[in-house]
């Protein structure tokens, strides 16, 4: 293939960092976002309207890409500026959506949240030129472009807050892996951020396909929920990229509505989520749940509203952090509740570098089903790479550093990573899941905080009893 992807994007970045209106890489991914998402689009529907006669394409002629962008030698500066931030932007977030079309929903949607910050239409025109080097209907160069999108995308782990809508990979495809989604099953992640659990479950099921018609149940069946405008245009994007023509994605708060509103109709056969923690739930939703499961902390909201979603035998693999597995109050009605309606079954616990350096915190990779209480759960803890002192951007989690719970799962031993804990035994601790590692050698115990500080605390004590005893002696 003649184009350099990687140079290209280099070229694009470089451009960018000349550009006064872009401060951060959050905002030039957002930048980015916004153009390769018209761009992919605009293929597609080029694509599609070669395909079918009676085909009419929901994004108006004027703001398809080959009118305003695609010539090389075509508007530039002020006007191309004044083109995009007075006519293309606010015009397809007005698009017409009364027909029903998810395609015209999706492009209002992107549009309605994101921004064109560049300041400089010279500069503008000049990053257009070089997208207009991509074919995204040759599905090579799709498929390609998917790979450097996915380093796109990973750069939002340090972009500050943005860290939070990127999980790393080697985690979603083992979580996806693990609870096997099927072709037939309808497939939800609520709090999707850039897509990555969705692409897996897609790339997943694609080996499964052997008629033409399956394809489509896919399209319908890998469905996301995010609020946020940023994730929700890269995980659009995301999709299209993985030949999802529609992506069933909903730019939308999971928490916005009632628990009681969920009928049966909207319950899922899976849930994969990493759902966001250490956040205040907004505008007050914490009143859309029942009384006694009223919190603000959105994860324990989350947590609820999966039981809910959930058909009686669903399974679910998601991320929480150690403060989700323990806790008083609120904290403990919604884990006895968690275990009481579904078995959980399996506990990875992860180092706390996994998602630095957006975040420290030590997190856990939890699986389990609906429909039955749980009777015991098996923990596994994963350990760093040997050598290793952290995760760290250059020295993330790896997909193979999985394989040795993989061989493990179907065939579960007790061992110096490895223990079960009795139902009985978390309810004597108040459904306290934060169970520390009882095979762990003594030399390699790991303490938490609290516990290095009471043993300083001790220290410190038995140092002052000792230099009382001494000045006695002295005396």
């Amino acid at each position: 293939m003649s184009i350099n992807l990687s140079g290209m994007m280099k070229t694009i970045r470089n451009i960018m960092r000349e550009d006064t209106g872009l401060n951060g890489d959050a905002q030039r991914i957002e930048q980015l976002g916004w153009m390769i998402f018209i761009k992919v689009l605009s293929d597609k529907e080029k694509e599609l309207e070669m395909l079918a006669d009676n085909y009419v394409s929901p994004l108006p002629k004027a703001y398809h890409w080959d009118n305003w962008a695609g010539d090389d030698e075509g508007m530039t500066g002020d006007q191309l500026l004044s083109f995009v931030d007075q006519k293309l932007f606010p015009d397809l977030r007005r698009l017409d959506v009364s027909s029903g079309s998810r395609r015209a929903l999706i492009i209002r949607d992107v549009f309605e949240g994101n921004h064109n910050y560049m300041k400089s239409g010279i500069n503008l025109r000049r990053v257009l030129n070089k997208l207009n080097e991509l074919d995204f209907n040759i599905a090579e160069e799709r498929h390609l472009f998917g790979d450097i999108y996915e380093g796109i995308l990973k750069e939002l782990q340090s972009a500050g807050k943005s860290g939070e809508f990127y999980t790393p990979r080697a985690v979603t495809r083992f979580i996806t892996d693990m609870i096997n989604p099927q072709l037939d099953e309808k497939i939800l992640d609520p709090a999707c951020g850039t897509g990555g659990f969705l692409t897996c479950a897609i790339e997943h099921l694609k080996n499964q396909i052997s008629r033409a018609d399956q394809r489509k149940g896919l399209q319908e069946n890998v469905c996301g929920w995010e609020y946020k405008p940023l994730p929700f245009l890269l995980a659009t994007t995301n999709l299209i990229l993985h030949d999802i023509e529609i992506p069933n994605l909903s730019f939308d708060d999971s928490l916005s509505r009632p628990l009681n509103e969920y009928k049966q109709k909207d319950k899922v056969h899976v849930i994969i989520t990493n759902p966001p923690f250490g956040g205040v739930v907004a505008n007050g939703y914490e009143k859309n749940f029942p009384q006694n499961f009223r919190t603000k902390e959105s994860a324990d909201l989350f947590l609820i509203l999966m039981i809910r979603l959930l058909n009686d035998g669903g399974r679910a693999g998601i991320v929480l952090p150690d403060g989700s597995l323990t806790g008083e109050g609120v904290k403990q009605r919604i884990r006895e509740k968690w275990l009481t309606d579904c078995n959980l079954h399996t506990i990875i616990r992860l180092p706390n570098s996994v998602f630095s350096p957006y975040a420290t915190v030590a997190t856990n990779l939890l699986f389990f089903e609906k429909g039955k209480p749980t009777q015991e759960i098996w923990y596994y803890e994963h350990r760093l790479p040997e050598g290793q002192k952290a995760y760290s951007k250059t020295k993330p989690i790896r997909v193979e550093e999985f394989d040795p719970i993989k061989q493990w799962w179907n065939h579960r031993k007790e061992s110096d990573v490895a223990w079960k804990v009795s139902i009985e035994t978390i309810q004597d601790r108040g459904w306290d899941l934060d169970i520390k590692n009882p095979n762990r050698k003594e030399d390699e115990t790991i303490h938490t905080t609290a516990e290095l500080l009471a043993m300083l605390h001790d220290s410190f004590r038995k140092s002052d009893i000792l230099l009382d005893q001494l000045k006695k002696e002295l005396l």
